[in-house]
């Protein structure tokens, strides 16, 4: 086990559970280890701490929590840089953001998408998308 200080305290994690992200997040291509956080409220969201900058932490979620269709899938150039077989099941994840005056929107515009059989993943720009970075929840 490891520990790394961030603005949530110290976290203790095995690293061999970091979530690596070979190319790194859009705008942080230099971060390229995340420590996938505990959730300890119910909900659907949670968080993603930076092994390499303690300041820097996402909040992530399956988007199809909230939009059902929604589905992305790897091409074949998405699956070699993820370390991924034809076959393999991959998830789609997205970064949440929350706007001025509470609004929370997701970011189905560029993905996260996830190999679950070794903890790979990568943003990816979606082309020719009505989806936006900013894309906000439906209606309750």
């Amino acid at each position: 086990m490891m520990t790394l200080k961030s603005r949530f305290g110290e976290i203790e994690y095995n690293p061999e559970e970091v979530l690596h992200f070979p190319e790194g997040l859009i705008g942080f291509e230099s971060l390229r280890d995340f420590v996938v956080m505990a959730n300890f409220k119910e909900g659907p969201l949670f968080w993603v701490q930076s092994v390499e900058d303690p300041e820097i932490a996402f909040v992530l979620t399956d988007p199809t929590n909230f939009f059902p269709e929604y589905k992305v899938m790897p091409d074949s150039n998405e699956r070699r840089k993820l370390g991924m077989s034809e076959g393999e099941v991959s998830h789609s994840l997205a970064v949440v953001t929350v706007q001025e005056g509470g609004k929370v929107t997701l970011n189905l515009a560029a993905p996260i998408l996830f190999s679950v059989s070794n903890n790979q993943a990568m943003q990816v720009a979606l082309e020719k998308t009505s989806y936006t970075t900013r894309h906000p929840l439906p209606a309750a």
